[in-house]
């Protein structure tokens, strides 16, 4: 047994989560959790998505081997510094945020005593809060962990089976790498989902009634990425902004050369840039990481 009391601090979809796939897969250990909404918390354990609920977050981390941050990016640093007074010596720290660098640094000056090893799991539904988690969110799904140096390695051992024994595939990275990779495969498709949608709902010559009716498959997707959470997405952007407006710059350039080809009646170059996108479609099918099914096969796991 790597941990056998572990702590959740926010009890979201990712919070939660963790905590069912706990008790799924890893009897042996125990869960404490908090969350700053009282709401939440008493949804949390009126669902039992931690074996204890505590009414605050230092009772919830008193005795912890682990302690996972399951809270927006921007409220890592204030989240670690309440509890740093109480902390066992010897707890390991981590989190699930998707811009690892700032939280990096957020967890480690709120807790510069104490080994922090920052996660992410590369996970996740467009639903949010305590109702939307389930256990095996993490089965097949690819675990990010981004050690800083010297790093205690029996505790990045520990983590690593931790998320492997939750059934995620883990990967060893450097913040930075990571920070650049998510800014393309999961920040920037943010970003263009919550624009589109929000251009679509501004157009003054099509109305609102007719935009949702007349969706199509594409657009019934960007709103789905565009109803995730916005308090987190607000403070993706915020603490991975250099990465972010790399990639922005990446992509403004590579639309600008499809509108040439529109306009110039380029037929070839347009075939040849949809084929190479439709080709790393077919590879992230190929690798697990989603389903072919017309649904995505996400029906199944909400029913599962």
């Amino acid at each position: 047994m790597m941990f056998a009391r572990v702590a959740i601090i926010g009890l979201g979809l990712e919070g939660g989560s963790i905590g069912l796939a706990v008790r799924a897969y890893l009897p042996g250990t125990t869960t404490t959790g908090y969350d700053i909404n009282p709401a939440t918390r008493e949804r949390a354990a009126e669902r039992g998505l931690v074996d204890r609920v505590c009414p605050t977050a230092i009772e919830a981390v008193r005795e912890a081997d682990l302690v996972i941050f399951c809270v927006p990016p921007g409220a890592m640093g204030q989240a670690a510094a309440e509890i740093a007074a109480v902390l066992p010596p010897d707890c390991l720290v981590s989190d699930v945020g998707s811009s690892k660098q700032a939280i990096a640094r957020a967890l480690s000056e709120a807790l510069p005593n104490h080994t922090v090893i920052p996660a992410h799991p590369v996970a996740g539904t467009e639903n949010s809060g305590p109702d939307a988690g389930f256990a095996h969110l993490f089965r097949n799904r690819w675990c990010i962990v981004t050690p800083p140096q010297h790093t205690n390695l029996l505790k990045l051992t520990e983590l690593v089976a931790f998320w492997e024994a939750l059934g995620a595939n883990v990967e060893i990275m450097d913040a930075e790498h990571h920070d650049l990779v998510l800014a393309v495969t999961s920040h920037l498709p943010h970003l263009i989902a919550y624009t589109i949608v929000g251009t679509a709902s501004d157009l003054e010559d099509v109305t609102q009634s007719e935009v949702i009716k007349y969706s199509a498959g594409g657009f019934r997707d960007f709103t789905r990425i565009a109803a995730s959470d916005p308090t987190m997405w607000r403070d993706v952007f915020l603490s991975n902004r250099d990465a972010v407006l790399t990639m922005l710059q990446r992509f403004t350039e590579d639309l600008t050369a499809l509108q040439r080809s529109i306009r110039v009646g380029d037929g070839d170059a347009l075939f040849s840039h949809f084929a190479r996108t439709r080709a790393i479609r077919r590879s992230i099918i190929e690798e697990g990481q989603d389903d072919s099914r017309p649904d995505f096969g996400r029906g199944d796991h909400e029913k599962s």
